[in-house]
């Protein structure tokens, strides 16, 4: 199983009309070994630039995030060949016209040969059930097709850990069920932000982040029982 370190790890960024950085995140030291990792807490609390630290789409201004013993600013090729990442919005991950063109983009570097890549890209299609769909333009595909789509082309080179940030968030039930049964299946580590807290429940560990910090670790259930707990003293609060 991958580990993923962050040691004191925190971000703050530049604000126009504002004499200091803002701070989105702040003092973050975890070592994240488990297979199943969820993030939970409100909306700007912090959790998708957690995310983004691990595969080097954010880079830390103190501290460090390493993957596997690869730091993620001074090995940041090395973390994303272990780390694929998948968007809350598919849309703005499919690049290409068609689902296929996506997995054949993915697999160029690895697949050199055009033909081998275009049977594994059929293959890693197939796999998920969308082979069907593959010659479809991406806007002609439900959200959850798309959804599948992106995670295909980012599992297509077969990544150690996947770190999605919100997957359910822009579906429908049918959908979520139908993303939830995809990722149950996954050999891969995997650490997602969800505000699905039926989902977060199965989790084998699950991280709140309130206001930049995470200020609980522990089990699924108490975990959800936590940001609960904070959510009604925010409603409680005049």
């Amino acid at each position: 199983m991958s580990v993923i370190s962050l040691s004191n790890a925190g971000v703050r960024v530049a604000v126009d009309g504002r004499p200091d950085p803002k701070v989105l995140l702040q003092d973050i030291t975890l070592t994240l070994a488990e297979q199943r990792i969820g993030v939970i807490g409100a909306n700007g609390s912090g959790k998708s630039t957690l995310l983004r630290l691990m595969n080097g789409l954010v880079a830390p201004t103190s501290g460090t995030v390493a993957v596997n013993g690869a730091d993620t600013v001074r090995k940041v090729r090395a973390v994303r060949q272990q780390v694929g990442f998948v968007f809350t919005d598919p849309l703005s991950q499919l690049v290409m016209p068609t689902g296929r063109e996506d997995v054949e983009l993915s697999l160029r570097r690895s697949v050199r040969n055009g033909d081998e890549r275009r049977a594994t890209a059929e293959a890693v299609l197939d796999r998920f059930g969308l082979l069907v769909l593959a010659d479809q333009s991406i806007y002609e595909l439900s959200g959850g097709e798309r959804q599948l789509m992106a995670l295909a082309a980012v599992l297509a080179v077969d990544p150690s850990v996947l770190v999605l940030d919100e997957p359910s968030t822009l579906l429908d039930l049918r959908n979520r069920e139908l993303l939830r049964h995809t990722l149950s299946g996954l050999d891969q580590q995997i650490v997602m932000s969800t505000h699905d807290l039926d989902l977060a429940l199965e989790m084998d560990r699950v991280l709140v982040v309130e206001s930049g910090r995470v200020v609980f670790d522990g089990a699924a259930a108490a975990a959800v029982g936590h940001y609960r707990s904070l959510c009604a003293a925010d409603l409680a609060t005049p």
